[in-house]
This record gives C-alpha cells, structure tokens and sequence, in this order.
C-alpha cells in the first residue's frame, strides 16, 4: 500500500497543494461556502479544518447562516426548473463527466481523505472509487423507465410517472465523508433535483469542498449543488424546514436522526435516515479457524471502527472461542497504526476527535472492570486507538450494548443457536449481520431469525455496493434505502397519476 508521501507533496504549514481541481485549492474555498457556483462568505463565521493525525490546521471554510440557507434554496429552486425540463441525455452527460473527474483526481482527492478524516490510503481510495461508480450508475438512473401504464375501467389511457421532489437536502457524517455525500447528491441531481448539501464540519473538504469542485469541472449548472457547512443546530435545521426543500436525505447517529425525523414530520417532509448499528457477526463452531479471525478483525478495526456497519460484537461458539480469540488478538496486535500521511504504509489512522477517542476508552475501560478480559490493545497515544480485542463480553456490559465507533471487538460466547439468536437480537439496532459457516444453507437459516436491513453469509459485516438497496431495520434506520435504481427513483421522485382521454366525458351535470 503506497504512503501519502509516496505521491503528494505537501508545503510548509501543511496545507495541500491543488494540483489539478480549481475549486480544491484552499486559496479558492478558504473560510468561503459554495453558492450558486461560486466561493463567497458566509453569514456563520469560519471554521478550522484539523488534521487529527497530527493536530495540524489545514485550512479555514466558511459556515453558513440560517438565512444563506434559504437564500441558497430559493435561487437552488430557480435552476431546478431548468435542471428537470432539460433532457436526460444531459443530466446523465454531467454525471458521466463527474465520474471521470472522480477518478482522474483520485490522487488528489484521496490525500485530502487521509489528512482530513484520517483514512487509511486503501480506505480513501475505495472512497474515491465508489464515487465514481456513484456518478457513472447515476447517470444510468437518468435514462430508466419512470412510470407505468395502468388499468381502468374508463376509455382513458391511465399512466404513472415519478418527477422530481424538486429541493434536496443531504446531511453527510465524518467517518465515510464522500461516500455519504455522493450516494444522494448523484441521484438526486440525475433525477432532475437540486441539491443543498451540508458536510460534517470535521470532513468539510472531503465531504463538501470536494463534490463542489468534482461537480464545477463537470459542468453542473450553477445553482443546483449548494455546499453550506454550519452547525447542526441552526444550518442542520434550517435545512430540514426552509419551506423549499421536499427530501431529507440523513446519515448520521440514530440520536440526531431522531431529530431530523422529527422535524420533517413536524414540516411535512420525507426523511430518509440511515443510522447507526451494533453489528454481530456470529462464528458458528464449523466455521473455517484458519481465515475467521482475518474476516473479523476487518470487520470490528476497519477505518478505526468508525463505520455504522462495523462489527460492534462478535457471538463466537463455545467451542472454538479460545482459538479464535487468542488468533485475533495475534492480529489486533500487529495491525499497525499511524498516520495515513506519514512516510510509512498503515492499516489503521486516527479516530475523528478527542471526544470520540475518550468515549472509545471510557467503554473499554468500564467493560473490563465489569469482568470482561483484555486480550489486546486498550492503549492510545493521542488519537491513535490501538485495536483492542476484549474476551467474555456480557450482554449487560457497555461494549455490548452500545455503539463503540471505535477499533474494539468485543468477543461473547455462545453454547447453542437459540442462544446466538438471543444475543444477537438483543439491540435496538438492524442495520448489518454477519455469519460465518460451513453450511451455507444453514447460515441462511440462521439469518432469517435476526431481524436486520443487510446479511452477509461467510462475511464480515461492512459491506456495500453502489448498485444494491442498502438500509437497516428498527433504530438503525426508517426502512428507507439508498443504492439501486429503485430505490433512488423512490427516494428522489414524487408519483403523479395522469389520465388522457379523446374526447370529454358526459356527465349528469
């Protein structure tokens, strides 16, 4: 795996060199919001951009205020309606052209990932890749069917067709910035919307910046992506009830999607929120020991733990729990970690911020002196969370019940099915499950016992696909998904019934 100073340079005061995207150059953005195709202040202040590897000031954006909010809706508004008459032919062109500034900047993109939010280079690079794909499937969603020819008993022809909701907002989080802005944005705008989105304020280049700049050299219409990073209490909010937007399209924890959900009920707005997890992937006794481990520790340390998918406990047979655990903490403990900047490859960076960093330790800390084992990791060195593997986890134990977003595989064990079906159902959660097997048959089965939005059958749970419809159950999300053309034709589109006759009708009238 390439480091980051293998293919970047970096000048003095650590900010990066744009090389290549106008709109990514800090001299372009710097304490500055996107509006209506062009960098200007915002009513909100600025905000410092740190790298949290290593403290750094990258860089200043601006926030936005309440009232840019709305005046960003309204002119959003004005070039929708130009945006949804034009042809798709030329909504899908733009997406097509983002898709290759995607991947013919990756290097770029990829470095501000690592600096900005911490991204192993692999990780960042998937992040690149996927948007890309997003883009190119996007594309696609602008030429597909969208309507139907129906019955009726009237000498009518009675047809259905899905048009644009207009205005969407997209609400992004820190841990997986450009995937989580792009997978809405790139439908949304495909499908003749415009799109008001607002980054995590700790991945605002690489959740917001970025989109803008990719989107700029695309040539997107002006006016119809608007980047407006804030925070969360007024921007966030603003969002959900300035009157013109139609679509809440939110990622983030089930606590603020409860919020979000609220308010677009309260304003009569679709939200569709997808949230957090605490993810079991269960080690049936026939599970193959030599591999197990591997698939485990990718599923609980990836990106730190700071996925909603990661593997937040792991349900392992009586059986052959001593060998699993002891052959996965071999791995947590020679997992390096460090800087996805620095001069050397690493596996595993930094958590986002020293809050996320002290709750991951707080966990660890009173789960072990509640009785469970240590068996690798629980140590730091700033931001630097080592991976950390913890033996005879209880279900009444706080690395059990909670959502850790942290590199922390807490192992329980289980003597029967029943009793794995127990454990694993014992959440509020619903979001991603994982069974390891040696009869596939039988994992299926298994399955079908736990309620959740994603099952991956002799895999970890952190799996995603752009063309798939990807979602959770109970309070990892309201049911809606994200991914397929389906789904985004659902999310991103209102159904208007139409009928057409020859000639008028005669009524007793």
């Amino acid at each position: 795996m390439p480091s980051y100073s293998d293919s970047h340079n970096l000048p003095t005061g650590g900010v990066l060199t744009a090389t290549g995207l106008k709109s990514l150059d800090p001299a372009q953005w710097s304490e500055r919001i996107w509006v209506d195709g062009q960098w200007r202040s915002g009513g909100g202040g600025q905000h410092p951009i740190v790298s949290p590897a290593t403290g750094e000031q990258l860089g200043k954006i601006g926030f936005a205020s309440p009232a840019d909010v709305d005046a960003s809706a309204e002119s959003a508004m004005a070039a929708q309606r130009e945006w949804a008459a034009r042809s798709y032919k030329d909504r899908a062109a733009v997406l097509r052209r983002a898709g290759d500034v995607w991947t013919a900047h990756s290097a770029e993109i990829v470095g501000w990932l690592e600096r900005e939010s911490g991204s192993a280079t692999a990780k960042a690079e998937h992040e690149v890749a996927t948007a890309a794909e997003e883009c190119y499937e996007a594309a696609a969603l602008a030429a597909v069917p969208y309507g139907d020819v129906l019955r009726s008993a009237q000498p009518r022809l009675s047809i259905s067709r899905r048009l644009p909701v207009g205005l969407v907002a997209v609400i992004a989080p820190f841990n997986a910035p450009i995937v989580l802005s792009i997978r809405a944005v790139a439908p949304a705008l495909a499908l003749g919307n415009a799109v008001l989105l607002k980054p995590d304020s700790r991945t605002t280049v690489s959740g917001g910046v970025t989109l803008a700049a990719v989107f700029e050299e695309a040539g997107l219409p002006k006016g119809l992506l608007q980047m407006l990073p804030g925070r969360g209490a007024d921007v966030g909010e603003r969002l959900i009830t300035t009157p013109h937007t139609r679509v809440i399209a939110f990622t983030g924890s089930t606590g603020a999607g409860r919020r979000v959900g609220e308010l677009a009920a309260h304003h009569l707005k679709r939200a569709h929120l997808e949230l957090g997890g605490n993810n079991a992937l269960i080690v049936l006794e026939d599970a193959d020991l030599e591999h197990a481990p591997s698939v485990g520790a990718m599923g609980s340390f990836i990106h730190q733990g700071q996925i909603c998918m990661v593997t937040g406990r792991q349900l392992v047979h009586e059986s052959i729990a001593d060998e699993y655990v002891a052959k996965l903490a071999e791995r947590a403990q020679a997992l390096t970690v460090g800087d996805p900047a620095g001069s050397r490859p690493v596996q595993l960076g930094p958590l986002i911020d020293q809050t996320q960093r002290d709750r991951v330790d707080s966990i660890v800390r009173d789960t072990v002196s509640a009785g469970a084992e240590l068996k690798a990791g629980g140590t730091f060195d700033g931001l630097f969370y080592r991976p950390t593997v913890l033996d005879h986890v209880r279900p009444g134990h706080r690395a059990f019940r909670e959502e850790i977003f942290g590199p922390v595989a807490p192992i329980t064990r289980f003597a029967t099915l029943d009793e794995a079906i127990e454990l694993a159902c014992d959440t509020e959660y619903g979001l991603s499950l994982g069974i390891l097997t040696g009869d596939v048959l039988r994992g299926l089965e298994l399955a079908d016992r736990i309620p959740s939005g994603n099952v991956h059958i002799n895999d970890q749970t952190v799996n995603d696909e752009v063309p798939v419809p990807f979602g959770g159950v109970g309070d990892s999300g309201t049911g809606s998904r994200h991914g397929g053309h389906q789904s985004n034709l659902e999310a991103f589109t209102e159904l208007q019934w139409v009928t057409m006759r020859s000639e008028l009708p005669r009524y007793p009238f």
